[in-house]
Parts: C-alpha cells; sequence; structure tokens
C-alpha cells in the first residue's frame, strides 16, 4: 500500500508528511483530484487503501489525513485535507465528498448508507472492489484490441506505401511498354493516383475526425450515437454489452447488500454507468416499476438484457433472494468478460491478417497480370 500502519501511532507521526511513500500511491499520478474527472483507477486505490485503514481500526480523520500526507502534489494534498476539516466540523464523510462533482450520487448514497447502518468500512471496501473489477474490465479489452490495432496499422501502412511509391513504378514501366492493362489494374493504378493526389486531403479528414472526436467527447448526443454504432457491431458490441451488464449487476449487487429499495438501486447505478444503451434501458425499467410492474417484468420489455438475468431475477423476486442471485449473475457475467476477451483477440488477429493478406495479394497480381503480357510480347 501507499502508506505506512506503523506511522498511525501517535498525532505527531501521522501529521508529518511521508517521503518513502511508493510511486503507486493514490492520486500520485494521472490526472488532478477535484479540479477535473479522475480516472478510476485512482478511485479504485482510494477507496482499498481507505478501507484498509479503516478495518486496521485508524479513525475515518486520520485515515484520510494518512492518505493526504501521502500526495506528492500540494492540490490532491489540499482537497483531502478539506474533507478532514469538513469531518472536523461535523460534516459526515458522505457530505464531504458531496460537493465534489467528481462523485457520483451511487458513491455518495453508498457511503451515506455505510455511515446509517455502521457498515462503512464495508462498503468502501466494496467500492473499491466494484472499480478494481470495472478497471479489470477494461483492461481485459485494452489487451484484447492492443496487438490486433498494431498489426491492421502496420497493415495499412504497407498498403498506403504499396499504392504511393510501388504501383507508380510498375505504372510506368506499363506506359513506356505501352501494353494493354486488364481492368483491375487500372483500378489499382486509378485508385494510386487518388492517393498520390489528394493524400493531403485523406490526413487532413483524419486530424479533423480526431480533433471533432476530443471536441465532441462530452456531448451526450455524441455518446449516445457511439455507444448505439459499438452495440451494433458484430462480436464487439456483445462484448461491450456483457461488460457493462456486469457492471450493473456488481452494482445492484453493493446496494441489494446494503437494504436498498429496487427502484433507488436503478436510480443510483444509473449514475455509475456511462454505457447509453443499458442507461435509456434502465430508465425504462424504473418507469415501469413505479408503474407497478416487477423488476423481472421491467427488464423482459428491454432487449439489452438477456434471458438468462430476467429469469434469474424472477427466481430472485420469488425466493427473497436478491443480493445471491445478482452475485452469482456478476460472477457469470465475470467469467464470460474474461472468456470473451480472449476469443476477441483470438478471431481478430486472424480476421485482420487475411484482409490485409487478400488486398495486398490483389495489388500484386493487379501488378503482375500486364508483365505477363509484356514479358510475352518480348520473348
Amino acid at each position: 500500500m501507499a502508506f505506512n500502519l506503523d506511522n498511525i501511532q501517535t498525532k505527531e507521526a501521522i501529521s508529518k508528511p511521508k517521503k518513502d511513500i511508493q510511486s503507486g500511491s493514490f492520486f500520485t499520478k494521472e490526472i488532478k483530484l477535484f479540479s477535473k474527472p479522475y480516472s478510476n483507477k485512482i478511485k479504485e486505490a482510494f477507496y482499498i487503501e481507505l478501507s484498509v485503514l479503516l478495518r486496521a481500526g485508524v479513525n475515518l480523520k486520520e485515515s484520510l489525513e494518512l492518505i493526504s500526507n501521502s500526495q506528492k502534489k500540494k492540490h490532491t494534498e489540499e482537497a483531502l485535507q478539506k474533507v478532514v476539516d469538513d469531518i472536523v466540523s461535523g460534516k459526515s464523510l458522505s457530505d464531504a465528498l458531496k460537493v465534489f462533482k467528481q462523485f457520483s450520487d451511487y458513491e455518495y448514497y453508498s457511503i451515506k448508507i455505510g455511515e446509517e447502518t455502521g457498515t462503512l468500512s464495508q462498503v468502501i471496501e466494496q467500492l473499491g472492489s466494484f472499480y478494481a473489477k470495472k478497471n479489470e474490465q477494461h483492461r481485459n479489452l485494452v489487451s484484447a484490441l492492443t496487438y490486433p490495432i498494431i498489426i491492421l496499422t502496420t497493415a495499412v501502412l504497407v498498403v498506403v506505401f504499396m499504392l504511393q511509391y510501388v504501383v507508380p513504378m510498375f505504372q510506368d514501366i506499363f506506359e513506356q511498354q505501352k501494353v494493354e492493362l486488364p481492368a483491375i489494374t487500372k483500378f489499382i493504378i486509378n485508385v494510386s493516383g487518388f492517393m498520390k493526389s489528394y493524400s493531403w486531403l485523406l490526413l487532413l479528414l483524419i486530424i479533423v475526425v480526431m480533433a471533432s472526436r476530443t471536441a465532441f467527447s462530452q456531448k451526450i448526443w455524441y455518446k449516445k450515437n457511439k455507444d448505439k454504432f459499438i452495440l451494433k457491431l458484430p462480436f464487439i458490441g456483445d462484448f461491450v454489452k456483457t461488460v457493462y451488464l456486469s457492471q450493473f449487476t456488481q452494482a445492484v449487487t453493493l446496494l441489494t447488500a446494503s437494504k436498498v429499495p429496487v427502484v433507488n438501486s436503478i436510480q443510483l447505478v444509473k449514475q455509475m454507468i456511462n454505457f447509453y444503451p443499458l442507461k435509456e434501458a434502465l430508465e425504462a425499467v424504473e418507469s415501469e416499476i413505479l408503474k407497478g410492474s416487477s423488476l423481472s417484468e421491467s427488464l423482459s420489455k428491454q432487449p439489452i438484457f438477456d434471458q438468462k438475468m430476467i429469469a434469474m431475477v424472477k427466481v430472485a423476486e420469488e425466493t427473497n433472494q436478491n443480493e445471491f442471485i445478482f452475485e452469482r449473475l456478476n460472477n457469470q457475467y465475470n467469467t464470460q468478460v474474461d472468456q470473451r476477451s480472449k476469443l476477441l483477440a483470438t478471431i481478430m488477429e486472424p480476421v485482420i491478417i487475411l484482409i490485409i493478406g487478400v488486398l495486398v495479394g490483389v495489388i500484386l497480381i493487379a501488378m503482375y497480370l500486364p508483365m505477363f503480357k509484356l514479358s510475352s510480347v518480348l520473348g
């Protein structure tokens, strides 16, 4: 961890900055705390460190001071110290964190429930587990896509190089020898000519697309359309949906364990899910429940929820075992995410190689067909 439990014996030790904190400590790097949105990785570290200190018997104020003193950046230490000051003045942890917009209503109410029920350390630990699994799923997705993307990028560069430099060399030979060109060769030469004439336009288009993505990344309409497009992609869409269903079931498990009513659980989970097809589905589910429908009936009307979840939720309602059933569902979805991330990497690599191989093969065939005619004429 990024703190030393041996240093919690005296207030003097607590107030003294720690110079030997490991580089992996909470908030030591990455994005500024509380000044703008920060990563789930940082939240994971914060909740895990705080839960360990609370379980070790350190009171909340001293725990936050330990984490605050471990910071290398002044503004992160000051932000946590503000939380400590609010707690000393009589505020609860949930109220002290509520003023920071980076904490969602889901986190606020989860911590508030933990304070009211005397289970704060357990709730903090569960929040750390939530973000740990969420980050692990993100790492699995990145791991599954990184190598195929590298292969795709390299292959595209090879094809562009052939069209820009190799094809024009053959074109000069064909023009000098006045060889009649097949249709496929003419097509490749025309593509090469377009690339040479308008390559700057293609480069500009790529830059505009990337700049637009950055500019619109926080726009709701952009997020909605992007998420809906991802959901329609073969295999990838199903994989991403499974990732978010896993997060959904884990969040409901946490809230159910805290005895939060179903409607309130749905309302809070919406704050944590950043995938609009699921967000919209949960809004519809909430509306149906308020009209008197059961959770399983409400879920069955939304295509994003599979039959397995609907059947299990119906069993949970009949047996009053919501926490157990949602925990089982979460474990199943986590297993699916792990399996599909490995399968995704396994499938995408040969598919990309096959597509690029076909493209390169077509270019080579298009260039060598006239060469065969030329050799026969010269012969």
